[in-house]
C-alpha cells in the first residue's frame, strides 16, 4: 500500500511538471524592460507581434533605475528580456547577477564576438560611433587627428563634452584604458580636462547647440544624435547641426571608438523562449535595417545597407576592442574622473 502511494505521488508531481512546461511552451507573452524610447522600437515590437502571435508587454525607465527595479523584484520578477545603453550598463547587469546565459546560433551569427558577451549574457543590437564634431567656420577638418590629441594645447578652452557621470564618457575613457594603460590615460584625460571650454554640462544635443553658438570649438558626441538632428523636425535644430562638421578619429590606429544598444535575458525570465525569439528577431537583417532607417544606429549585423547620412558619412575603422572590456574598466576610469577634477 505504501508503494502504491508513493506510486502515486510521484505521478502527480511528475505531471504537475509537465503542466507547468507546457505553460511555459504556449506562453504567448513575454515582457520588456527597456532604456529604449524610440518609435522604430514601437514598429519592431508590432511587427514581431504580428508574425509570432507573442504579445510585447513593456516597462520604460532609466537603464539603472531597470537594473534596481529587477533586482528588487528578485526571484519574482516578470521580466523578461532587458534592453539598455551602452556596453558598461550590460556589462554591470551581468555583474550584479540578474541575467541568464542563453546559447543562440543565430545571435551567435548575426552579431560579431567584439559586440557580445563571450559567455552569452549580452548582445548588442545596435552600434553608435562616439566620434568628434567640429564647427566648419573655426576649426579645419586637417587639423583632427585621435581622441589622444584633444589634449594637445591647441585645444586649450575650445573642447566642450557631457559630465563624467556619463556612461558614454566612461565607457570611452574605459576603452582608452584598455588599450593605452591605466597611466597613459590618467596622464591624457590630465590634460584634457584642462581644454575644456566651460564646466561639463548637458546632453550630447547640447554640446552640439554649445558649439555652433560659438562657446566651444569641438565637442565628442553619439553619431545617431548628429543624425537625428539633420533630420529633424525642428528647423532650429538642423540650423544647428549644418553648423558643424563631423570627424572619425583614430582611423590610422585602432579605429574610432564602438559603443552598443543591447540585450539579454534575465535570469528569472518567465517566458525565456519568447524572449530568445523577440532577440534573435531584433538582430535580423529586417530589424537591422530598421534600426538604421529610422534611427540612424549602425547594424550590428554585416551586410546591412545603410541609407541617406550613414551612407553619406560613409564607411570607416571601428575598434573592434571586445566591449566587455569597456565593463571590466569602467570602476578605473571613474577613479580617474575624480583624480583630474572632470565633473
Amino acid at each position: 500500500m505504501k508503494n502504491f502511494l508513493l506510486i502515486l505521488i510521484t505521478l502527480s508531481v511528475l505531471i504537475s511538471c509537465n503542466k507547468k512546461e507546457e505553460v511555459q511552451t504556449e506562453s504567448k507573452e513575454v515582457n520588456v524592460y527597456t532604456h529604449r524610447h524610440y518609435e522604430s522600437d514601437k514598429k519592431l515590437f508590432k511587427e514581431f507581434e504580428t508574425e509570432t502571435g507573442i504579445k510585447i508587454n513593456v516597462i520604460k525607465a532609466d537603464g539603472d533605475q531597470l537594473i534596481a527595479r529587477i533586482e528588487q523584484e528578485g526571484d519574482n520578477s516578470p521580466a523578461d528580456l532587458l534592453l539598455t545603453v551602452d556596453a558598461g550598463n550590460l556589462w554591470k547587469a551581468k555583474e550584479k547577477g540578474i541575467t541568464q546565459s542563453i546559447s543562440s546560433e543565430e545571435l551567435n551569427s548575426n552579431i560579431p564576438s567584439h559586440l557580445r558577451d563571450d559567455e552569452g549574457h549580452w548582445y548588442g543590437l545596435t552600434k553608435r560611433a562616439r566620434f568628434i564634431v567640429y564647427s566648419l567656420d573655426r576649426v579645419k577638418k586637417e587639423e583632427l587627428s585621435t581622441y589622444e590629441d584633444l589634449a594637445n594645447p591647441k585645444w586649450k578652452g575650445k573642447i566642450l563634452i557631457r559630465p563624467s557621470s556619463n556612461i558614454y564618457n566612461q565607457s570611452l575613457i574605459a576603452s582608452m584604458i584598455a588599450h593605452n594603460g591605466i597611466e597613459n590615460t590618467k596622464t591624457f584625460t590630465e590634460a584634457f580636462v584642462k581644454n575644456f571650454a566651460r564646466k561639463p554640462a548637458g546632453s550630447d544635443r547640447d554640446q552640439v547647440k554649445a558649439v555652433a553658438a560659438g562657446e566651444g570649438d569641438l565637442a565628442i558626441v553619439n553619431s545617431y544624435y548628429i543624425a537625428k538632428m539633420l533630420n529633424s523636425d525642428d528647423e532650429l535644430e538642423r540650423n544647428v547641426a549644418h553648423k558643424i562638421g563631423v570627424f572619425f578619429p583614430n582611423q590610422e590606429d585602432r579605429g574610432t571608438h564602438i559603443n552598443i544598444s543591447g540585450g539579454m535575458i534575465l535570469k528569472n525570465a518567465p517566458n525565456k523562449d519568447n524572449a530568445i525569439k523577440l532577440l534573435e528577431f531584433l538582430s535580423s537583417e529586417k530589424a537591422q535595417q530598421e534600426f538604421a532607417n529610422a534611427n540612424y544606429e549602425y547594424p550590428v549585423k554585416e551586410g546591412i545597407n545603410t541609407l541617406g547620412i550613414l551612407k553619406e558619412w560613409g564607411i570607416f575603422k571601428e575598434d573592434t576592442l571586445p566591449l566587455s572590456e569597456l565593463g571590466k574598466n569602467n570602476i578605473e576610469a571613474v577613479k580617474i574622473f575624480d583624480i583630474v577634477d572632470w565633473n
